[in-house]
């Protein structure tokens, strides 16, 4: 992703539009004078990509989701729902750190207020899932809460049949519709 970096300031483009955490640091890294537009789902603060949510600085802004967050949320609705679930499971990504380890720290404290064991499972690739899944029922998992990771988000429906197929209680993120308007 650097020599992408480099190849788009050397053009030079107006401004940088990035879809990701990784992407958005290699092009902060990259230029300070060319705008970078990031969507993110994590924190851009906690991450270094700006100064502040209301006054970013510097040439980086965009939009987050702060998705991390509602991790807790998403663990409590799983748990009133299945209220006899004592160990929970979550699944996140190792190759996205500034979204897996904050979600992470978060189901943890979530889980502890709650009474609740976490299970933290990781997969970075599609192959990974039936392995987690496997880890999942070998620990004793009752439920699963899928990490806030776009990586994730894109592919519910195999992650979906999975949770199916092994019987488990889920709760994963839900990617926002991408629809065209028609005129």
């Amino acid at each position: 992703m650097p020599s992408l970096a480099a190849d788009l300031i050397r053009w030079p483009v107006s401004v940088i539009v990035t879809p990701g955490e990784s992407t958005a640091l290699v092009a902060k890294a990259a230029t300070t004078t060319i705008p970078i537009v990031f969507r993110i789902a994590g924190d851009p603060v906690a991450m270094g990509l700006v100064a502040s949510l209301n006054r970013p600085g510097g040439n980086v802004t965009g939009v987050t989701g702060l998705n991390v967050e509602i991790g807790a949320k998403r663990l409590q609705v799983l748990h009133e729902l299945v209220p006899a679930a004592r160990r929970i499971a979550v699944l996140v990504n190792p190759t996205n750190p500034s979204v897996a380890d904050p979600n992470v720290r978060d189901l943890e404290r979530a889980a502890d207020k709650l009474g609740l064991e976490l299970a933290v499972l990781r997969a970075s690739s599609e192959r990974e899932f039936e392995g987690a899944f496997a880890a999942l029922v070998e620990r004793g998992a009752q439920a699963l809460v899928i990490g806030n990771d776009i990586f994730f988000a894109t592919r519910g429906k195999q992650l979906a049949t999975l949770s199916l197929r092994h019987a488990v209680p889920t709760t994963q993120p839900i990617v926002p519709s991408r629809r065209r308007a028609t005129w």
